[in-house]
């Protein structure tokens, strides 16, 4: 049985660790009033001492740009003031800061960027050469892929071959079997910046688990106490996940990996993220993160 130690600690860093979710958050008690505590800030306080909007300071924590610090005492995230004092040191606000993680918006959007058609665009997208870094879904339940614009000109100056032209034999391929990478580049990037994130096995472990189906997470962790700690440490819906449940619906299936070889790969990922955790606890004498 998992100690009353393990459940603790697996619900004090679930909590830490709502991430770029509850960074645009409404502001919690005392926020709007300017309250600090040691010299970590709130999110809404640290975005306006960034000069950024909500939305940009929660795509510039998730792409690994701002770090946050220790949670405060009732789990919510903050940001030291030290933090905040290096980015600004670096040059990096207002202008250039909200420059990195400037999002287009669709094809029409991305396609502008890099002065390109929307068609070629779609094609370039869903053969995997340019990666979403976000999505939201319209009012017609479609998925509107976000990318950043930095990223956009960069290919375009890197790859000026690839906006002109015919598509190169691999690409073609793909088309012609109407495939989509768009969901699972998304994925791939999503959870390489969620790893990132993870302080030990556990949370490498539940950050594997969250993209899988629900069976292959029972077939590698036979142990209920086991699937309870990842539950428990999985990470938050991204940043503009949509809460009304019919968009919901549809968002929740860019979550989870659906061709085999991806199910595969996290799978692989999984077990070796498993036993490294199983070995930290042995080591302990404690199931779960101690």
């Amino acid at each position: 049985m998992m100690t009353a130690t393990s459940m603790d600690t697996v619900a004090r860093r679930r909590m830490a660790g709502d991430g770029e979710a509850d960074l645009a958050a409404t502001a919690e008690p005392g926020a709007e009033a300017g309250a600090e505590t040691g010299g970590l800030m709130s999110g809404v306080q640290a975005a306006g001492a960034l000069g950024l909007s909500r939305s940009e300071f929660a795509r510039a924590v998730q792409l690994g740009i701002v770090r946050a610090g220790p949670p405060a005492p009732g789990g919510g995230v903050r940001f030291p003031r030290v933090e905040l004092d290096r980015i600004r040191s670096a040059g990096d606000c207002p202008d250039t800061l909200r420059e990195r993680v400037r999002t287009a918006a669709g094809a029409q959007a991305s396609a502008a960027v890099m002065g390109i058609g929307p068609s070629r665009f779609t094609r370039l997208a869903r053969c995997g050469r340019v990666t979403p870094v976000g999505y939201r879904i319209n009012r017609y339940r479609a998925v509107v892929w976000l990318y950043l614009t930095a990223e956009l000109r960069d290919f375009a100056t890197r790859e000026p071959g690839m906006l002109r032209g015919s598509a190169p034999p691999g690409d073609r391929e793909l088309m012609e079997a109407k495939a989509d990478l768009r969901p699972r580049k998304w994925r791939e990037r999503h959870v390489g910046l969620l790893l990132k994130r993870a302080t030990g096995p556990w949370e490498r472990a539940a950050v594997l688990a969250s993209v899988l189906p629900e069976e292959e997470v029972r077939a590698a962790t036979p142990d209920p106490a086991e699937r309870i700690v990842l539950a428990a440490l999985a990470p938050p819906p991204p940043y503009g996940h949509p809460q009304v449940p019919a968009a919901a619906a549809v968002a929740a299936r860019l979550l989870r990996a659906e061709p085999p070889d991806e199910i595969h790969w996290y799978r692989a990922g999984l077990d070796l993220a498993l036993t490294g955790a199983r070995g930290q606890s042995n080591s302990t004498g404690d199931r779960g993160p101690t």
